[in-house]
């Protein structure tokens, strides 16, 4: 080693020092892989379990893949760390990493955390569920799905409406389906100068008749109005949900018949003009 300007001495610490970095380096490799493979048997399992207790306790699938993946995320996030930091990798770096990671993200995806917020509030507490007929943000419709970011909704001439969760979480939203019974309304107008007592028995009757509607509470029928050009009649009834429009469709139908026969007249909008000079 002379020849090099090296002294045996000092060639001798140089390669006592690289021996005991290697077998350094080669622990920290053995720790890291030993910790990769434990880490991931137990995050495996931990998954498994989460999502057989999803299973059973959960009958929403969209809220069970987010809280699956998310569980998977944080499950691998935490392999990747500490196979990291294992090999000597300061755990500042990680946190300094997420941390600008998590400002760019939040600042890039404003509306879409909105929405994320959202989705995970109606998939929590579910106002609704997939089936259920509602009523929001100006549409009217099946729930079709109930994404992370979205909701869509199937209205009743087939078209897909697709709205944004934030939104849709933050305002009104009118669920029909949650009720067994509805109470369908029905206004009739007919003639100044009609008999009321026989139109009410006659609109009555149709209800009375009609094994769709219920007996508790009975079919309801009363003036409701003297308007500008007829006496209001207001009809209400109550049915099963499925049961209710089948049943209010018909019932204006009969409604109709049943006038024609009886000479009870429906009037159109009119009025009387008097005339102040007739000259």
């Amino acid at each position: 080693m002379e020849e090099f300007g090296i002294s045996q001495e000092t060639a001798d610490e140089l390669y006592a020092q690289g021996i005991s970095l290697a077998a350094e380096i080669a622990l920290r490799i053995i720790a890291a892989l030993l910790f990769y493979f434990v880490a991931k048997f137990i995050v495996t399992k931990l998954l498994n379990g989460l999502k057989k207790f999803l299973e059973r306790r959960d009958d929403s699938p969209s809220l069970n893949d987010f809280l699956l993946g998310l569980g998977k995320g944080l499950g691998y996030a935490f392999i990747i760390v500490g196979v990291a930091m294992t090999l000597g990798v300061p755990g500042s770096s990680f946190l300094a990493i997420f941390g600008a990671a998590g400002l760019a993200i939040g600042l890039a995806l404003q509306g879409s955390l909105s929405n994320f917020a959202g989705g995970i509030l109606l998939l929590a507490f579910k106002p609704f569920k997939v089936g259920h007929v509602i009523v929001a943000q100006g549409h009217t419709g099946i729930v079709a799905k109930v994404q992370i970011l979205y909701t869509h909704l199937k209205t009743f001439d087939n078209q897909e409406v697709i709205i944004p969760n934030g939104p849709l979480a933050n305002n009104d939203i009118v669920n029909m389906s949650t009720q067994e019974t509805r109470r369908a309304e029905l206004k009739v107008g007919v003639a100044y100068g009609t008999n009321i007592k026989e139109a009410k028995e006659i609109i009555l009757k149709i209800f009375e008749n009609d094994p769709r509607a219920l007996k508790d509470p009975a079919p309801f029928v009363a003036l409701n109005n003297f308007g500008d050009s007829s006496l209001d009649i207001v009809v209400r009834v109550w049915a099963k949900s499925a049961d209710m429009w089948p049943m209010y469709f018909d019932g204006m139908e009969a409604i109709n018949s049943e006038f024609e026969k009886h000479g009870i007249e429906i009037p159109f909008p009119q009025r009387v003009v008097h005339q102040a000079n007739p000259e």
